[in-house]
């Protein structure tokens, strides 16, 4: 019998995390003794609330190399992730090594891979907001020039990278210059889809919160470009505060432990006042998977700067407002599943109060059938 295929998952924060489950899931249940899958974790988000907790409510394995890299700039981050990651490919020599979306353990991953002359795939690959001042934006068009295998979402990043020259290759050869390009859906479908009975069964976060159904709003806001700005987080908190009083619910908010330090330091001292003279705005610790899939299904309305969680809003029929000026998930406003609010408190508050009782249909076809992972596994054995 052929040895497995030795797959490096490069993760470092909660989405992928979440993925990376979903993936080790896939391969226990039906490619065990075919593919066998590698943990790293970079410690891209250290926090416990941020890392342990998916481990034992999603049942992914203790990672197989922690690096512990912690808060640092992002070249730091970047540096450290990179020599770190280029040690584990060096004792484990893996086959491939895989990265999830856009943070920057995705392009430490890719960049040490590449240079270690490892072929990388790339999971959300083809993602593009048209806006390169984002880190994010940056880690997704590296990762994607140095992959081997690109497994896009939707048809729109198949688009993307079409229009960058980067095309499906024929024959067996291939590489960063003959990739294999697929679309296959997205793999946080799978999660969604496959864990929410297990939130409806278990969460007890509507109960401890005091919440019903379609009775609060839910926010979070944690992108740099948001948070690390002291007026557009203000801006941010004020259209919060007035969605509260023009919808008459409260706000649930996440907050993320980098927010929370920021709200500590002088620079944001107003916003910290504001946010404390705001009580119909509800500072909650930083939520697990499940019970964060239980609060996002039973809200009335969802408004964030998160990637992930407009996707999990969209898939769970909950309108949603983006706190950015664009979204790289363009189907979604196309579709009218999302609107666009900046951090502009009047457009944030006045969209909050249209999505209250918006009956969305099923996004039927919209990132899949939940069976995103398992493509993925068939396609890196060379099966599709």
């Amino acid at each position: 019998m052929a040895a497995p295929l030795e797959i490096l998952t490069v993760v470092g924060a909660r989405p992928q995390l979440v993925k990376a489950a979903v993936l080790a899931r896939c391969i226990a249940e039906r490619y065990h003794g075919r593919l066998r899958q590698g943990i790293l974790h970079t410690g891209q988000h250290y926090d416990p609330a941020l890392s342990d907790v998916f481990f034992k409510e999603l049942g992914l394995p203790t990672p197989d190399v922690s690096l512990g890299v912690g808060a640092a700039s992002i070249p730091v981050q970047t540096a450290r992730m990179v020599e770190g990651i280029a040690d584990a490919i060096a004792g484990r020599r893996p086959d491939l090594v895989l990265v999830f979306g856009d943070t920057t353990s995705t392009l430490a991953g890719a960049l040490a891979a590449a240079q270690c002359a490892v072929p990388v795939a790339h999971v959300e690959a083809g993602l593009r907001a048209h806006d390169r001042s984002m880190p994010e934006e940056i880690n997704r068009i590296v990762a994607d020039r140095l992959s081997t295998w690109l497994f896009c979402p939707t048809e729109a990043s198949m688009t993307n990278l079409g229009a960058e020259g980067i095309r499906d290759s024929p024959g067996p050869a291939h590489g960063p210059d003959a990739p294999v390009v697929r679309l296959v859906g997205d793999i946080l479908c799978d999660h969604v889809l496959g864990a929410l009975p297990l939130a409806e069964a278990r969460s007890q976060a509507l109960r401890t919160l005091d919440l019903g159904p379609n009775g609060y709003l839910l926010a979070t806001v944690h992108r740099a470009a948001n948070s690390d700005d002291a007026d557009r987080l203000s801006g941010i908190i004020a259209g919060l505060h007035q969605a509260t009083l023009d919808t008459g619910l409260p706000v649930v908010l996440p907050l993320h432990p980098r927010v929370q330090h920021l709200l500590d330091s002088p620079s944001h001292a107003m916003v910290r006042e504001r946010l404390n003279r705001s009580p119909e705005l509800r500072v909650v610790p930083p939520q697990g998977p499940l019970d964060m899939l239980a609060l996002t299904r039973n809200a009335a309305v969802v408004l964030t700067d998160s990637g992930g969680l407009q996707k999990e809003a969209a898939i769970l029929r909950r309108p949603c407002v983006v706190l950015r000026d664009r979204t790289e998930w363009v189907e979604l406003v196309a579709s009218g599943r999302v609107v666009l609010a900046d951090a502009d408190p009047g457009r944030i508050a006045a969209a909050a109060k249209a999505g209250l009782g918006q009956q969305l249909a099923e996004p039927a076809g919209l990132y899949g059938d939940g069976d995103t992972a398992g493509r993925i596994c068939s396609i890196l054995l060379g099966e599709r």
